[in-house]
């Protein structure tokens, strides 16, 4: 079992009030989810305006689609135009046997 990770921290600069920041971060999370069926939540910054931090996970029996994964989350997060892609720190994570 193969389990790719991804932390992305975002920079929400038209954000003004914690409305419109959840408007974007839900939205994202949703699209996420709906789109790859994957694991995905806010995981800090929750009492921030501009800025947050969007955990996913995803599980494959290969590791390159576990990447492909990663990388197709990523690319859906740059279409946002409320937000800045400010880190991204994918893993992969292989079980020993």
């Amino acid at each position: 079992m193969i389990v790719g990770l991804g932390v992305l921290e975002l920079h929400l600069p038209h954000c003004r009030d914690l409305k419109s920041k959840r408007r974007v971060v839900k939205g994202l999370v949703d699209r996420l989810h709906a789109r790859y069926r994957i694991s995905v939540a806010e995981t800090r910054w929750h009492e921030l305006h501009q800025r947050a931090e969007i955990g996913v996970a995803v599980v494959s029996h290969e590791a390159g689609r576990a990447e492909q994964m990663l990388d197709e989350v990523l690319k859906l997060v740059e279409l946002e135009p409320e937000a800045t892609i400010t880190s991204w720190n994918p893993q992969i994570l292989e079980e020993s046997e």
